[in-house]
């Protein structure tokens, strides 16, 4: 479990091709390893990866062929910077939201913009991953806990302050970046109950049936 408060940015020193999977080899960077034993968790770029050696400057961790598809971890080279941050003790400051490392999917920068000091990101999601997203909700991109602050259709509009741009890699995404997308755990698991997972996306169901409606009348709100 993590909280999306990236402790340092490290780099992808080699990945290495293995049977089909890959094995990434990251430099840490100014991330603290005293407290990391082999079969600890660090998610990178979001990603919950398993940490199978210590190098001294970093770690190896195995990417399975389904985190290769599911996330943008393939598209990595040597040299990419990277979102480190290590699992979450129960006596950590909670500064970001729950965050599993289990990435929804990959979404993509569409257009970045001034806005004072800050930067306003546009970023477009899949589709079936938009019913998730609400303003002012969370949501965790590359493992960075963020704040939504409008909604476009499935393009989500973020604002970066200048501290958050300064300690991520954010300030390397370009309009055509693609990033990896964990949407707010709550609201996926309050569909399944509210639902009892018909509202999956499948053939017969297309749509969720997790709408304001549907909230009001099982009592969550007052419908305006």
């Amino acid at each position: 479990m993590f909280t999306g408060i990236i402790e340092a940015v490290g780099s992808i020193k080699r990945l290495e091709q293995r049977g089909g999977d890959v094995r990434l080899h990251v430099a840490t960077g100014d991330l603290d390893l005293s407290d990391v034993k082999l079969g600890d968790s660090i998610a990178t770029n979001g990603v919950c990866l398993t940490a199978v050696t210590l190098t001294g400057d970093g770690f190896t961790a195995d990417v399975s062929r389904e985190s290769l598809k599911r996330t943008a971890l393939g598209e990595l080279s040597a040299g990419s910077p990277v979102n480190l941050e290590k699992a979450m003790q129960p006596t950590s400051r909670f500064g970001g939201h729950i965050v599993s490392g289990h990435v929804d999917g990959v979404g993509q920068v569409v257009e970045i913009s001034p806005s004072g000091r800050s930067l306003i990101y546009k970023v477009e999601t899949p589709v079936d991953l938009s019913r998730y997203i609400a303003e002012k909700g969370s949501i965790t991109v590359d493992g960075v806990s963020l704040t939504v602050n409008a909604i476009e259709g499935n393009i989500f509009h973020l604002n970066i302050v200048p501290h958050t741009a300064q300690e991520t890699i954010i300030t390397h995404y370009h309009p055509g970046s693609r990033v990896n997308l964990e949407v707010d755990i709550i609201a996926r698991y309050l569909e399944r109950l509210l639902t009892g997972g018909q509202g999956e996306k499948s053939e017969s169901q297309p749509e969720s049936r997790l709408t304001e409606s549907f909230l009001a009348e099982n009592g969550f709100f007052r419908k305006r």
